[in-house]
């Protein structure tokens, strides 16, 4: 199965011989809106990367991009995701259900993801084909480290060198070692 995000939002007829593409009212589904069009109501590529920047936030916070009901602070799924990056603080960000359950590189660089796409002004923000191969080495970091736990789990062992061999107290039992998450990579 095959997922596909749409905003049909923004659909309108084809721009006729002349027209300029900009529309004389803002339309689109507040919280996904690129911050550019409200200002020159022109709709681009990099409108789309800054809604799919809203929804990478959503995916990896559980949270809806909009919530007056939170607290101020809290409103914008936006701002307050910036916000937690900005101080390092990943786990404020990432939805209590799955905390624990991810390889902290990864979920580093899906956050660096999206923070890029959600550049204010759009000459800043990536191309999908490089979000595509950004997201792509994510996805192989996750997995090289979930088959490296799962080995561990198999063999009861760590092995750190090739001549050292650590057992582990129990098979199922995580290593302190592994438990400690990587410091944040630097923002780009």
């Amino acid at each position: 199965m095959t997922a596909k995000v749409a905003d049909f939002g923004f659909s309108k007829y084809a721009p006729q011989e002349g027209d300029s593409g900009a529309s004389l009212e803002v339309r689109g589904t507040a919280g996904y809106l690129d911050p550019e069009y409200y200002t020159t109501h022109h709709l681009s590529d990099k409108s789309d990367v800054f809604s799919f920047g809203v929804v990478l936030f959503e995916i990896i916070s559980g949270r809806e991009p909009l919530n007056i009901r939170r607290p101020r602070e809290q409103w914008s799924l936006v701002e307050w995701a910036k916000q937690h990056a900005r101080e390092s603080n990943i786990d404020e960000i990432v939805d209590p259900s799955i905390r624990g359950g991810y390889h902290a590189e990864a979920m580093w660089r899906v956050v660096e993801v999206a923070l890029s796409c959600i550049e204010p002004f759009s000459a800043y923000r990536p191309c999908m084909a490089d979000i595509v191969r950004e997201l792509e080495d994510a996805l192989i970091i996750e997995n090289n480290a979930s088959e490296y736990m799962r080995s561990i789990e198999s063999s009861g062992s760590i092995v750190l060198d090739k001549r050292i061999v650590i057992p582990s107290s129990t098979p199922t039992e995580a290593s302190p070692i592994l438990i400690q998450a990587l410091p944040p990579p630097e923002p780009r």
